[in-house]
């Protein structure tokens, strides 16, 4: 047990099972990870709507990250839904000082159903105090041009443009997903503080599923805690999940 990667997930729970923490752990126990887990909110989901979210008070956060990072040497941490500006801030508050711990931020604002998961107040909390502790951010197509005050990027120049927008909040590197996008591949790009941008292409799937940011955060954080570099982690990440959604989509 002492021997494998530990991830901390801090995130919502999805009572569907289709995405949020429940994803999460699945994704890393499948990847040899022990996980552990700090819950920002409790949802209520089917996976055709969000019926109705329980926000967990700000101080119960903070003190599920202490003991968890008391509980085990984690190697990186996955957030995911955090619900309120509160609950960012409790996070910010809990992460270990100074970057020793790698951190994926999954910046999750609307459920797939459409549901708001996430307020201005909330966003902008998130850009100010969450952004610049991340290693990387992994936000989809709606959710950068949300986070960046545009239009959703329709060609390569305005994701670059985007991720820069993003890149310059502090984060170390950005994720940027083309899932949302047309064409016969899923494209996404990854941006460094170095400036490498890095385009990360798939067969794109008609599989309908959920959870898929989720599960991809937790595979990038999976592979950071065992080592690899940020570049590496992404590309393996997306080829375990591109996996998955083949199997999901027979």
């Amino acid at each position: 047990m002492r021997g494998r990667p530990a991830v901390l997930v801090i995130a919502g729970s999805d009572s569907s099972g289709g995405a949020g923490i429940l994803r999460d752990l699945t994704v890393l126990a499948g990847l040899g990870c022990e996980a552990l887990c700090a819950i920002s909110a409790v949802t209520a989901q089917t996976h055709g709507r969000l019926v109705s979210v329980h926000h967990v008070p700000p101080q119960v956060i903070r003190t599920q990250i202490r003991a968890a990072l008391e509980s085990a040497a984690i190697g990186a941490i996955k957030i995911g839904m955090l619900g309120t500006a509160a609950a960012v801030s409790a996070v910010a508050d809990s992460l270990p000082p100074g970057g020793t711990i790698p951190v994926v931020l999954d910046p999750v604002l609307v459920s797939s159903s459409g549901g708001v998961l996430l307020d201005e107040e909330g966003r902008a909390e998130m850009r100010a105090r969450l952004f610049p502790l991340a290693t990387l951010i992994t936000p989809n197509i709606p959710e950068a041009a949300s986070l960046c005050g545009t239009a959703p990027a329709a060609s390569r120049e305005e994701l670059l443009a985007q991720a820069r927008s993003l890149l310059a909040t502090g984060t170390r590197a950005v994720l940027l997903k083309g899932g949302h996008a047309g064409g016969a591949e899923s494209v996404d790009l990854l941006l460094t503080a170095h400036g490498t941008a890095q385009w990360l292409s798939s067969p794109r799937l008609q599989a309908g599923s959920r959870g898929t940011g989720c599960a991809l955060a937790s595979a990038i954080a999976a592979g950071l805690a065992s080592g690899s570099t940020i570049e590496a982690a992404c590309d393996s990440a997306k080829r375990y999940v591109h996996s998955l959604l083949s199997q999901e989509a027979l």
